[in-house]
């Protein structure tokens, strides 16, 4: 595959991880400071479960697209940590966003 056919299929997969494959249960679960943490019952999972299973979904999305076992852990952990992030508030959703396809372009220069 060519650079440009990557890139976009990276970005499809990250367009179907982050939106499709994340319903609003997740947004809320995997954010340890939303409100649904105080409303659940002690079977509810806890904020890194939701986090863990959102990222390693992205993890998958890139291996489908490289390949690469190698991306998909380092996806997976790239996705956790800028997740948390945003959750902390500590960067805005735009730079969430562009932070996650920033590392699709990097696997691009490495495949």
């Amino acid at each position: 595959m060519e650079f440009l056919e990557i890139a976009v299929l990276l970005v499809m997969g990250h367009a179907v991880a982050d939106f499709t494959l994340q319903p609003a249960t997740m947004v809320a679960g995997k954010n340890r400071h939303h409100e649904i943490h105080k409303k659940a019952d002690k079977n509810f999972p806890e904020w890194y479960y939701w986090m863990t299973a959102h990222s390693l979904n992205h993890g998958f999305a890139v291996y489908i697209v490289t390949g690469s076992f190698t991306f998909c852990i380092i996806e997976t952990t790239l996705h956790w940590i800028l997740d948390y992030l945003k959750c902390e508030n500590r960067i805005n959703f735009h730079q969430d966003q562009a932070l996650h396809l920033a590392c699709k372009v990097g696997y691009c220069f490495f495949i």
